[in-house]
């Protein structure tokens, strides 16, 4: 059979509401906007991949139109024609032709191993040797900012049995009403349930030192990003100055950052992100580097759609250490979903679709509706 080759890369943006606004330090977001790519080969498969960030250019360098214009002016073109099977050839190619760019990258890479899966009548996990585990645990973030609110939506989440560990976004007040608001949920959730928050760089180092000793009090279980990502040193002297686990999350991209961070000790637990580090087999290279200085691991997320959720998951359970659980909840944040097949979260578990590639189907319809025009 002749190789089959590249035949065209689409890419869309597409709007999604939230359930409810969703507060973070940096931005209130209302909605989330995925960049999804349809890849076509010569042999008919398909692949699918996903782009997304965080409040626009809110949280990092790419936004979801730069995105695109990156994928269909520089790595699309790139990619064209070239051995659609090859997925260590693309990355390279695509690495040649343009720096950074990892979120764009992330969903090129997504889509291939889809497009591979597919062929090969196999899982994406199975590309990178293999899943160690069906499900994996996710968190949900409380993010409305109300108290009663998030204690309300806690209580009855733990009830369902759909999550017992819960992430609350905090910096954007005073230091002194976060602290209150995290400790009233952390005492009305008891050994229930893990709390924990993140800051989102949004401290410096000395109030983060003040108001790490007052949440470790409460009995908070781990402190994501309190400082700024460059301040490494910092980080490292928080991280020995308390018990309550630090956890870097835009402190680390590449396995180069693991590695400093590891050299420093700035981190107890690293935040995995496929997006960050330029697809799949990007963040298991960052895992290894991790796991191998003992730092623990997390599945960290974008707040991306399915398509991006169950990418990120298929690289998380071919991981053999994975101690923090994952926060693969983003198609739970969104109204809506552009596939026909979302993944299943039940018994505070992600259970990813049965199938090859992906294993998901796009709703076409639902793509037409929410897909921007113009």
């Amino acid at each position: 059979m002749p190789t089959p080759t590249i035949v065209s890369i689409e890419t869309l943006l597409v709007d999604l509401p939230t359930i409810r606004a969703h507060q973070l330090a940096m931005t209130v977001m209302q909605k989330q906007t995925l960049v999804i790519v349809r890849l076509r080969a010569s042999d008919g498969i398909e692949g699918l991949g996903e782009a997304t960030t965080i409040g626009g250019l809110a949280y990092g360098e790419e936004s979801p139109e730069g995105m695109k214009l990156a994928i269909d002016t520089y790595l699309a073109p790139a990619l064209v024609g070239q051995d659609a099977g090859n997925v260590n050839a693309a990355l390279h190619r695509l690495d040649k032709v343009a720096r950074g760019n990892r979120c764009a990258k992330s969903a090129l890479e997504t889509a291939l191993l889809d497009a591979q899966g597919k062929r090969l009548g196999v899982p994406v996990s199975a590309l990178l040797g293999g899943h160690v585990r069906d499900a994996l645990p996710v968190l949900w973030t409380l993010a409305s900012g109300d108290t009663a609110r998030d204690i309300d939506e806690a209580q009855a989440l733990l009830a369902a049995g759909r999550h017992d560990t819960f992430k609350l976004k905090i910096g954007r007040r005073a230091i002194a009403d976060d602290v209150r608001h995290v400790a009233s949920i952390k005492t009305a959730l008891g050994e229930r349930a893990r709390v924990t928050v993140d800051v989102n760089q949004a401290w410096n180092e000395a109030d983060a030192a003040g108001a790490i000793a007052r949440l470790e009090a409460a009995g908070v279980d781990l402190i994501e990003q309190p400082i700024a990502r460059e301040n490494r040193a910092g980080m490292a002297r928080l991280a020995a100055r308390f018990v309550v686990p630090i956890m870097a999350d835009e402190a680390v991209a590449t396995p180069e950052d693991a590695l400093e961070l590891a050299r420093l000790g700035a981190a107890d637990v690293l935040a995995l992100k496929i997006a960050k580090s330029g697809g799949l087999h990007g963040v298991l290279r960052c895992a290894a580097v991790g796991d191998a200085a003992g730092m623990a691991l997390y599945g960290g997320t974008m707040l991306e759609g399915s398509i991006g959720s169950v990418a990120s998951a298929h690289a998380f359970r071919a991981l053999p250490t994975m101690a923090w659980g994952t926060e693969l909840f983003g198609p739970l944040l969104l109204k809506d979903d552009i596939v026909a097949n979302p993944p299943r979260y039940e018994d505070f578990a992600m259970h990813v679709p049965a199938g090859p590639g992906l294993g998901l189907m796009l709703d076409e319809d639902k793509l037409a509706f929410y897909s921007r025009k113009g």
